[in-house]
């Protein structure tokens, strides 16, 4: 298979992914006259879906620009990747979870809905962590590029500090939930910011060709 056709096939992915997320938007039951306060009551569903579209997107600028630099692919990095995308599908239940337990404001229903949504986001980072380690064992897919290996030394250790954050907030969740839930998103947030410390690496040694 060729590199193009994973990198199309993934995106394809991402696309039907955040897509579905704005499913969870319903019209919902009012009274006549009232419709303004029964959508302003959707607010926790509104807040999942913010949450749940940048970290998709985030995923998505991340994987599209690490595959880029790539030039071969095998069955092994089909797999892997199939199996990332695999963990990264999974994030709309626990998008909906959150949306439904935030609205009836239960508190041992949202720490389970952001328990579980830590979690997904922890093996995702794990999986993301086994494609970089993956890559530096086969540089062969790479085409040898000579900068490779200093731009692995230069992020080989982001997905693994992913992990470390949604643990992190997977165990403070258990000890109060709304710090925990403030970690959970900060796992978000630096997910954006090694996605551009990704970006500026290839950019700096060059992986990708321009033009």
């Amino acid at each position: 298979m060729k590199i193009g056709r994973l990198q199309a096939f993934s995106d394809g992915v991402f696309s039907i992914l955040l897509t579905l997320l704005v499913l969870d938007f319903k019209v919902p039951s009012y009274q006549s006259g009232r419709l303004t306060q029964a959508v302003l009551n959707q607010w926790p569903t509104l807040v999942a879906y913010g949450l749940s579209f940048f970290y998709v997107g985030t995923l998505w600028l991340f994987h599209h620009d690490y595959f880029a630099k790539i030039k071969e692919t095998n069955w092994q990095l089909n797999v892997l990747n199939l199996v990332i995308l695999f963990t990264v599908t999974l994030i709309n239940y626990p998008t909906s979870l959150l949306a439904e337990s935030i609205a009836h404001q239960q508190h041992n229903d949202m720490q389970f809905a952001f328990s579980y949504y830590a979690l997904v986001a922890l093996l995702i980072s794990a999986m993301f962590w086994l494609l970089y380690r993956f890559m530096a064992q086969h540089r062969e897919l790479t085409g040898y590029h000579q900068n490779h290996e200093r731009f692995y030394q230069r992020t080989k250790n982001d997905p693994l500090k992913s992990v470390t954050i949604y643990l992190v907030a997977l165990i403070g969740i258990q000890i109060n939930l709304w710090l925990g839930a403030v970690l959970m998103i900060a796992g978000n947030v630096f997910h954006f910011i090694a996605y551009l410390r990704l970006s500026q690496g290839i950019e700096q040694y060059g992986l990708i060709k321009k033009g």
